[in-house]
C-alpha cells in the first residue's frame, strides 16, 4: 500500500499486518484515511514532540491517539551550525545522525519503554510514527523485530525500506547542500547501529537494555513474539 498522504506507511517487516510504521498521519486525504480505517487501525502511537502534533494533527477518524513525544532535535542542531557560518558537508550530517540516534538510548529510553507498554497491554491493529517516520520510528522498529528475535538482516532490511518510501525534495532545505540533504533525508546502516552500539555501551548488550532499559524479560518478549511475530 502506498498512500499519497503518507510515503513511509507500512507494515513491519516480518510481523503480522496489524502493527504499521508510518511518516505523520496529518498530510492525509479521505481517500488515505479511509485506506487506513479499512485496515482496522484504532490504536496510533506518536513519538513526535509537542509543535509537530499541533502543526499536523492525524487525521485518521476514530482511533486513540497516545502521545510518546520525542523532541526533535537534529534540525535546530543543523539549523544553529548554519546560522553560526559553518558549512556542512555528508559527513558532517552522518555524524550529526549518528550523535542523534545515540541520543534516543540516553534521554529517550522512557518513552521507548511506553510504546512497548502500550503492544504489550493488547494487540489491536495499531501504527506508530514520526514525522518522516525514518528516526524515531525506525529505531522503535528495530527494537521491536530485535525483541521479537529477528535476525540482524531483518531488522536492516525493514529499516532501509525508508530510502524506497521517501522523495528527496528538488529544493534545498534550511541552506543545506544537495549532498547533505540526501543524508538527512535517507537513512544509513550506520545511523542505527550507533544507537546499537550505545544501549551495548551503556548497557552491556542489547538484550540487557531491552530488559533492564526497556523492561522487557522473556516473558515480555515471548508475549511480544506472540502477538506479533508472523508465522
Amino acid at each position: 500500500m502506498r498512500l499519497p498522504g503518507a510515503a513511509n506507511f507500512r507494515p513491519v517487516s516480518t510481523l503480522r499486518p496489524v502493527l504499521y510504521r508510518s511518516d505523520h498521519l496529518g498530510a492525509l486525504d479521505e481517500a488515505d484515511a479511509r485506506a487506513i480505517t479499512a485496515l482496522g487501525i484504532k490504536r496510533v502511537l506518536d513519538f513526535r514532540g509537542v509543535q509537530e502534533r499541533a502543526s499536523a494533527a492525524c487525521r485518521v477518524p476514530g482511533v486513540t491517539v497516545h502521545s510518546l513525544p520525542i523532541e526533535p532535535t537534529i534540525v535546530q542542531k543543523l539549523s544553529d551550525l548554519l546560522a553560526a557560518g559553518q558549512p556542512l558537508t555528508g559527513a558532517d550530517v552522518t555524524a550529526h545522525m549518528q550523535d542523534t540516534y545515540r541520543g534516543f538510548v540516553r534521554h529517550n529510553t522512557a518513552r521507548f519503554a511506553e510504546f512497548f507498554a502500550h503492544l504489550l497491554a493488547r494487540d489491536e491493529p495499531t501504527v506508530f510514527h514520526c514525522t518522516a517516520g525514518k528516526d524515531r520510528t525506525g529505531f522503535a522498529a528495530a527494537l521491536l523485530l530485535k525483541a521479537v528475535g529477528a535476525s540482524d538482516d531483518e531488522v536492516m532490511h525493514d529499516y532501509l525500506l525508508t530510502n524506497e518510501r521517501l522523495v528527496l525534495p528538488q529544493e534545498s532545505r534550511m541552506g543545506l547542500s544537495r549532498e547533505a540533504m540526501v543524508v538527512l533525508w535517507r537513512v544509513q546502516p550506520e545511523f542505527l547501529r550507533a544507537a546499537f552500539d550505545e544501549a551495548d555501551r551503556a548497557y552491556g548488550s542489547l538484550d540487557t537494555y531491552l530488559r533492564e532499559g526497556l523492561s522487557l524479560g522473556p516473558a515480555q518478549r515471548e508475549r511480544l513474539a506472540a502477538l506479533y511475530r508472523a508465522g
